[in-house]
């Protein structure tokens, strides 16, 4: 073979080769592409599906972090910690914490026997249990709006408990063998605050092995009282986002999911998503995949916060300016679950209580501190239809009580209100504390952002329930901003 043909054939052999090459490296990068994308769809997904399980997982942790109860909410498992006195500004654990009762709060953990609730006979108040699975399902409440308010024994069972209840006790099933206990008193004002502690006393929580016994939880031998706040995985400023998945692997792997996820979960395990997965650990995941996954976690957040907007947009125009919805069970709405997870966690069912949640005035602008506004129940809507309690409280944008000159958070059926001649109710909100005597009862003083307005129905009457959902019964305060006249474009007088 001459050298001039060699050489020729070497370049044919080289270009075929860097074609094959080239070929191999485009395939490889169109694959990278692909994966990318299916995995940032499927985790974005997972994300909106996944978020409240975790956060759920974040508030445990972050509650029973002290071994002792602490007065604010916070404890051990299988006990009752208190919340002694009513939230304040300084209360971040629970976002939109009320300021009508006292929260009685309890993380029970069902592995290895029930635990049996007690409650006293609750004469003269609504009170309410309401018990909770991780997934941030309302599966049963015991109080006023269901066993009443007589005294009752309720041994709450873990899904694979087995065996026969001593008489006197009433069994609660529950799907898992965590329940978050999230129990509220009614109290009427600050002055009422030793006769509910009285009663959160008589709330008791017991092992079923010790009922009918003389029993009192073990001290630590070492108190810790240092709250530790817990954070989501991955969701943090330098974490690596693919820990909300691998985190999400272990919870599904201790809460099993419902088979009515099955559907989604078969989806999810393409791209390594799903009970005892772990991506991170996951080599047969390609590049692209991890990437997506990682691209997921703020997709998925900005997925809930889009579903919100949305949401809003169509509540507001058929509920008076205010978020409605439905809460407490969510079957396969993953979204709807996200969303309540984001801005009431631990809702409950509507037959226990409705949140009207205000973002927004009557025109859709957005509720500022700038501004002073009039909200205003004509008379045809008062009282609220109610046969527990009603409110209206005021957070800041995040959801949190504000901190104010006066210490006044909310107003309510227990609260000295001014009523007009014609039996209407007007609520002044605004940065100025007003001058008139009687606005100033109706006054909620506001932060200089952006605030909501939370309007609580606890015990509705469950004839009106459906129009207040559809937006075509009782309906919440109208909130309209005041002018440069002094009034609201209908003519109702703002606070002077």
């Amino acid at each position: 073979m001459r050298v001039g043909e060699t050489h020729l054939r070497l370049g044919v052999a080289l270009a075929l080769t860097g074609a094959l090459l080239g070929a191999c490296v485009g395939t490889a990068r169109a694959d990278d592409i692909t994966d990318r994308a299916e995995a940032l769809d499927l985790g974005t997904q997972a994300y909106v599906y996944g978020v409240p399980l975790l956060d759920m997982a974040k508030t445990f942790k972050t509650q029973t972090s002290v071994n002792v109860s602490d007065g604010r909410g916070n404890g051990p498992v299988n006990q009752f910690n208190h919340a002694r006195h009513l939230a304040d500004p300084l209360d971040r654990t629970v976002v939109a914490p009320n300021h009508d009762t006292l929260y009685s709060l309890a993380w029970l953990d069902l592995k290895s026997q029930p635990i049996v609730l007690h409650v006293p006979d609750v004469p003269d108040r609504f009170y309410v249990m309401e018990l909770l699975s991780p997934y941030t399902e309302n599966f049963d409440n015991l109080g006023t709006p269901t066993t009443g308010n007589h005294a009752g024994d309720y041994a709450i069972t873990g899904p694979r408990w087995k065996g026969t209840l001593k008489p006197g006790l009433t069994e609660i099933k529950s799907p898992y063998d965590r329940v978050w206990i999230a129990g509220r008193t009614l109290i009427r004002g600050v002055e009422d605050e030793p006769a509910v502690q009285a009663l959160q006393d008589q709330y008791t929580l017991t092992p079923l092995k010790k009922w009918g016994k003389p029993y009192t939880p073990k001290a630590p031998k070492k108190p810790d009282t240092t709250l530790n706040q817990a954070t989501i995985p991955g969701t943090q400023s330098g974490d690596d986002p693919i820990a909300f998945f691998d985190a999400l692997g272990d919870a599904l792997k201790q809460f099993p999911p419902p088979a009515a996820d099955q559907p989604l979960l078969d989806q999810l395990k393409t791209v390594g998503i799903g009970p005892k997965l772990h991506p991170s650990k996951n080599k047969q995941l390609s590049a692209g995949t991890l990437q997506g996954l990682r691209d997921a976690v703020a997709a998925g957040k900005a997925q809930v916060n889009q579903a919100l907007a949305k949401l809003i947009a169509s509540s507001l125009p058929t509920h008076n300016g205010y978020l409605v919805g439905s809460t407490g069970t969510y079957d396969t709405n993953y979204t709807s679950r996200a969303i309540v997870d984001q801005i009431g966690l631990g809702a409950p069912l509507p037959t226990m209580a409705l949140y009207p949640l205000a973002l927004t005035d009557r025109n859709l602008a957005t509720l500022s501190g700038a501004n002073s506004y009039v909200a205003h129940l004509p008379a045809s809507m008062v009282p609220p239809p109610v046969y527990g309690f009603w409110s209206v409280t005021l957070y800041d944008s995040s959801m949190f009580l504000v901190p104010n000159s006066i210490d006044r958070y909310v107003l309510n059926d227990r609260s000295d209100l001014h009523y007009n001649a014609d039996g209407s109710l007007d609520f002044y909100l605004q940065a100025a504390a007003p001058t008139n005597p009687d606005q100033l009862k109706n006054w909620l003083p506001v932060p200089s952002g952006a605030f909501r307005i939370m309007v609580r129905l606890w015990g509705p009457d469950a004839a009106a329930i459906p129009g207040i959902l559809a937006g075509t019964g009782w309906q919440a305060p109208t909130i309209l901003p005041c002018d440069a006249s002094g009034r609201t474009a209908t003519g109702w007088a703002c606070a002077q």
